[in-house]
């Protein structure tokens, strides 16, 4: 808010008086008239000692009463500044009224406060005299002695005070002068004196300048001419019976009454005794609007209604005036005093009222402030205010005419939730007359009520794969209570898991409790998740209560199958050679498919997808060994085409496909060299089930050593002797010495879980326990390894059996 220069005409006195809500102090502002708008009067904030941060929110406002809003408050800075310019003449009509005050209140809640404020509009000289005429003319007998007074009409300054009028001047003669007068309100007036007796025939028209002049700073002045006309001899004047006339008038008269009938006589005869009554100069317009005066009768009568708040005396001045040629005049002063009579209504201001309020509201505190007024004065004026006894509170006098509500019994919103407190205000006056005002009081109830889930725990089951910030569910407790206590948050009690907390994987709406998922869950990564959810109102102080929530992650195919045997390359084709003197039932192959899924989406079934003779080989569907159904003949290809799709159980199913290239030999297996190679960087481990692991773990050193060696005695017992035809085995036997130090591949790649191809040394070594009768086809075996060596005809492999 802009600060204007008339800021150092402020002037501030405290007058402090009886104290009400803490302080009633009343705070006097002196300012001039016609400041500029926006300019800051003085800072209420800082003179009242209130805090500028709490004025918003205390909702600080302005009550100016019987006036138009000229100011306004920042409730930003606690300013009060100028909203419109005042013109003191204009607020203060009256020339009576020395001092020009626009009383304001300033209103604040929580807790509640008002501060009683008088702005005192300080008058400039903004306002030069002025005669209501221009021009007076005079006439003035010849005959007319010297030291002889009249009447001038006077300027009108509507400034007061110093800036009023003056002074008068008079332009120079030497038969007249200016007697300058004082009124009752202070008023200054001229009266024209005759210095010197006046001679028609020398001269017969005076013609002189009056100037007013009034006391401000620099001074402004008016003029106006005086006409002197000199009229020859009438030489008796009119006489009233009084100088001085005082009547009482009732307000309301009705219009036509008469006040007051005036005679004035003449002693002289003729024309120059007949009288005309007037109102002189002196006589306001006010006046003269209010009262009419006859003048052939001299009644003066009600002219227009008559109200004691707006006048209660009406000061004339009545002049008498003969008709004779040379008219003289006589005066006469009346004041009627305006009697007040029992017609205004007593009027009821609720100045603060708090509602609703809680209903544990502590008996004594104050709910409202009122203010009762009445324009009549006397016994009129005097007004009493009273409520229901019925009620559970009373009224207490705090200051003149301001009343505050108490509570005067403790309450109770369950019995009753809300009040209809009636005032009623009467006068004491002859009829009494009365007004009310009713407000309703809202009752709160207090937060006494904890929030309840309808579950003690809640089970919330989510599939995998699911998107982020999808709904999982809603969590919606209830709390009894009414408005901001039965207002519900709701938050995730943190838990952290690994690192993580529940606040990067959930998140729930605080306000209906909705449950929503911030990542997508994998259930061959996590499985279930657990947490409590907390709702908690808003009362003061506020009230929760938590439930626990159970998140459960249901599995979803969504894991293709993996064939890890037979092993091949990525995208290459598995190449298997056999005997074509194969017997029936033969196993040819096996294929093992492995699926993260968990329960029905992990069962893989296994078919042929495509297959070059339907009748030479078979698939076991669950377990996808391949045999033969028949022995090879002449007529079968030496070169078959096995495709092998190893499907989930998932829905949609998935599935992942193998294909074996077989190739029919005459002879025995051939030397290593010519059998697809095996990279022996290929990570055995990779696809292990973790069972398999956590078994090879427990075994002992011990019982692995126990295991080799038995193997060995076995194998050193088992060896045909010379005489025995030749079998594939001694083959075998012989080409092993030739490959001992060569890497044995095995078309299971389960079979590496098992055993371990040392190289180096030619050995096969048991990495786990080996369920007994298990057989495994490798490529070769080297001697001495503990293992029985058979071979189907015409196959180009070996099966181990375990002793």
């Amino acid at each position: 808010m802009e600060r204007m220069e008339p800021r150092r005409y402020v002037s501030l006195s405290l007058l402090f008086s009886a104290l009400f809500i803490g302080a009633t102090a009343v705070t006097h502002y002196s300012i001039p008239e016609e400041m500029e708008e926006g300019s800051v009067v003085a800072n209420l904030a800082t003179d009242l000692g209130l805090d500028v941060k709490t004025l918003s929110r205390r909702k600080m406002r302005l009550d100016i009463i019987s006036s138009k809003k000229y100011l306004e408050i920042n409730k930003e800075t606690g300013e009060l500044y100028i909203l419109e310019k005042m013109d003191r003449e204009y607020l203060c009509s009256s020339k009576t009224a020395t001092t020009c005050f626009i009383k304001m209140e300033v209103i604040l809640d929580d807790p509640v406060r008002i501060f009683n404020i008088e702005i005192e509009i300080v008058d400039i000289n903004d306002n030069a005299p002025q005669f209501r005429r221009d021009t007076i003319h005079l006439d003035i007998s010849e005959s007319t002695s010297a030291g002889e007074r009249f009447s001038l009409s006077n300027a009108v300054d509507p400034d007061i005070g110093s800036n009023s009028i003056k002074t008068y001047y008079l332009s120079e003669s030497e038969h007249f002068d200016i007697e300058i007068q004082t009124g009752r309100d202070g008023s200054k007036f001229a009266d024209l004196i005759l210095r010197r007796v006046l001679d028609r025939e020398a001269q017969a028209v005076h013609n002189l300048i009056l100037t007013a002049v009034d006391g401000g700073v620099p001074a402004r002045s008016g003029t106006a001419s005086i006409i002197v006309r000199v009229l020859d001899t009438n030489d008796n004047a009119p006489k009233f019976e009084k100088d001085i006339y005082k009547i009482n008038l009732m307000e309301n008269a009705p219009i036509g009454s008469l006040a007051v009938k005036l005679n004035a006589t003449d002693l002289d005869e003729g024309s120059n005794s007949d009288i005309v009554y007037s109102f002189s100069l002196y006589t306001s317009e006010k006046t003269q609007e209010t009262f009419s005066l006859n003048p052939e009768t001299g009644e003066i009568r009600v002219k227009e209604m008559i109200n004691y708040e707006d006048f209660r005396i009406y000061d004339m001045e009545v002049i008498a005036r003969d008709k004779g040629m040379n008219s003289l005049s006589g005066q006469t002063k009346v004041s009627i005093l305006i009697t007040d009579m029992n017609d205004n209504h007593p009027e009821i201001s609720i100045k603060s009222f708090t509602s609703p309020v809680k209903e544990d509201v502590a008996v004594g505190s104050v709910i409202a402030v009122v203010s009762v007024s009445d324009k009549d004065s006397g016994e009129n004026g005097e007004i009493d205010l009273h409520i229901s006894d019925q009620l559970p509170f009373s009224l207490k006098e705090s200051s003149d005419n301001y009343y505050e509500l108490v509570v005067s019994e403790p309450l109770d919103r369950e019995r009753v939730p809300e009040y209809d407190i009636t005032f009623t205000v009467t006068d004491r006056g002859i009829p009494p007359l009365s007004d009310n005002e009713t407000m309703t009081l809202e009752l709160l109830d207090v937060n006494d009520n904890v929030p309840r889930f309808p579950q003690s725990s809640y089970v919330i089951r989510v599939k995998e794969n699911n998107g982020p910030g999808d709904l999982l569910g809603s969590l919606t407790a209830h709390d009894p209570d009414l408005h901001e206590n039965q207002y519900l948050v709701y938050f995730i009690l943190e838990k952290e898991i690994v690192n993580t907390s529940m606040s990067m994987l959930f998140s729930i709406n605080p306000e209906n409790g909705n449950l929503y998922a911030l990542k997508t869950f994998d259930y061959e990564m996590e499985k279930e998740f657990l947490f409590h959810v907390e709702a908690r109102d808003s009362g003061v102080p506020p009230l929760s209560s938590n439930v626990s929530v159970h998140i459960v992650i249901m599995d979803q195919n969504d894991n293709t199958p993996l064939i890890v045997s037979p092993w091949r390359a990525h995208g290459s084709v598995v190449e298997e050679r056999i005997a074509r003197s194969t017997d029936k039932g033969t196993l040819i192959s096996k294929v093992i498919a492995i699926d993260a899924d968990s329960v029905h989406n992990s069962r893989v079934t296994y078919q042929f997808l495509q297959n070059t003779d339907a009748t030479l080989f078979s698939l076991d569907q669950y377990n996808g060994e391949i045999r033969t159904m028949r022995m090879f003949s002449y007529r079968d290809s030496r070169h078959q085409r096995l495709v092998v799709i190893a499907k989930d159980n998932g829905e949609p199913s998935l599935s992942a496909t193998v294909t074996i290239k077989l190739s029919t030999v005459e002879t025995a297996l051939k030397t290593y060299a010519d059998m697809t190679e095996v990279p022996l960087e290929y990570d055995i481990f990779s696809d292990l089930n973790l069972y398999l692991v956590i078994g090879l773990g427990s075994v002992s050193f011990l019982l692995l050593i126990t295991i080799l060696v038995t193997i060995v005695l076995k194998c050193q017992k088992a060896k045909p002797s010379k005489a025995a035809p030749p079998c594939r085995n001694s083959v075998i036997s012989e080409r092993n010495s030739t490959i001992a130090d060569s890497t044995l591949v095995s078309n299971d790649a389960y079979w590496y879980s098992l055993f371990l191809a040392e190289t180096r040394k030619g050995k096969l070594v048991v990495r786990q326990p080996v369920p007994k009768g298990s057989r495994y086809i490798v490529s070769s075996i080297p001697r001495g390894t503990g293992l029985t060596e058979t071979s189907d005809s015409a196959a180009s492999t070996l099966q181990v059996g375990l002793v």
